[in-house]
């Protein structure tokens, strides 16, 4: 079974993640990240590489997808909190997301390339 994250190594390995995009949430133990893809396909390929890795470490997100769009949160539910399970897991999915663009300002509306001002349906 998994442990809560330390203060050490709260200390020493968040600072990191959230200088990539990684950011706290409201009102829980956990950390969420959204990433903006060119398209589809490539959202669809970072969250097969990302399933992939969740399931052979028995750890996986809580996500959603529009499109282009993949928004994650990571919280290990058996310690009901952050694990290294989740430090780890965040490590893989900044790798597999290549140069997919962050959205650090989790209040900002989520907007996927179908959604974006001014766009017209055959832009995407």
């Amino acid at each position: 079974m998994s442990e809560l994250l330390t203060k050490t190594q709260r200390d020493t390995l968040l600072p990191a993640l959230g200088e990539s995009g990684w950011g706290a949430v409201p009102g829980r133990d956990a950390l969420r990240k959204i990433w903006k893809f060119r398209n589809f396909s490539e959202a669809w390929a970072f969250m097969s590489r990302a399933a992939l890795q969740a399931e052979k470490s028995d750890h996986h997100p809580e996500w959603r997808n529009a499109y282009n769009v993949v928004d994650v949160t990571l919280i290990t539910h058996h310690c009901d909190g952050l694990s290294l399970l989740d430090i780890d897991l965040a490590l893989k999915m900044d790798g597999y997301a290549g140069a997919a663009t962050v959205q650090v300002d989790h209040y900002e509306p989520i907007m996927c390339l179908c959604q974006t001002p001014g766009a017209s349906p055959n832009d995407v």
